[in-house]
Order: structure tokens, then sequence, then C-alpha cells
């Protein structure tokens, strides 16, 4: 975005970008904000959504990924994942993507973030009616 674009053009730029990626999932999480810290809300979309998330350098499902990744590894974001692994199914992640990006986090995360990040997928996924999830076969290494 150009830096002489107005406060309320990044809100409505970012906006935009958060409603296409979440849907109404990422607006209500804004709008949960409004009778407590507006202006939290408001920094999401318009630094988090308008300046970032837009940038080209990398595709939305890429960028789902890596927040999948960050959000386990933080830990104590479950809300915060639920939007997110909604988002990635909405910008064509597999919920088996999912699953293998979770599975990935444990070997960097430990295991609780990543159980944890998994109950997450499942509810979102049990919500959408996508499971069970398939799986693909573990490779075989004759052990």
């Amino acid at each position: 975005m150009s830096e002489s674009t107005t406060r309320e053009e990044r809100y409505a730029r970012g906006m935009e970008v958060l409603r296409s990626v979440s849907g109404e999932a990422g607006q209500r999480a804004v709008e949960s904000l409004a009778d407590i810290s507006p202006e939290l809300g408001h920094q999401v979309v318009a630094y988090g959504f308008a300046e970032i998330y837009a940038r080209p350098g990398l595709a939305p499902r890429d960028r789902q990924l890596v927040t999948l990744g960050m959000l386990t590894a933080l830990g104590g974001c479950e809300a915060q994942l639920e939007v997110h692994v909604g988002a990635g199914l909405n910008v064509g992640l597999t919920p088996g993507e999912i699953v293998e990006a979770l599975l990935q986090s444990a070997a960097y995360c430990g295991f609780p973030r990543a159980l944890n990040a998994t109950a997450v997928a499942r509810k979102v996924f049990a919500e959408r009616g996508l499971l069970p999830v398939e799986q693909p076969a573990p490779s075989g290494d004759g052990a």
C-alpha cells in the first residue's frame, strides 16, 4: 500500500483481504473487540491484512501454513488457530495438508502443542463435515 493511503482506506483494504481469506470468522473475531479494544481490531485489519497478508511474496495458502505453524508453536492460541484452520481450508489447503503441517510441528514445538492444535483442527473439520481426514500411508523403510 502507498504511504499516502488513509487510515480508512487501509482498513477497508484489510477487511477485503480478511473476508477473502477467513470469511465471517475473521470478521467476527475483529467485531468481538468492538466493546473493549476497537483499536486492536483496527490494527489487526489495517496492518495485519492490508499491509502484511496482502503482500505478493507468498500465496495465501503458504501464508496460512506458516501461520498455523507459528500459532501452534506459540501455544495458547486456540481461538486464533480455529480461525486460521478455517482460513487455510478457504484458501485451498486440504484437511490432510493441515494435519500434516500440525504433525510436522510436533518435532519442533512438542507433542502437547501439536495435540492442542490438532484438537482445534478436528473441531473445524467436524463443523465442516470433513472427518475422518484421509491420511497418507507412512513411508516404509522396512523396519
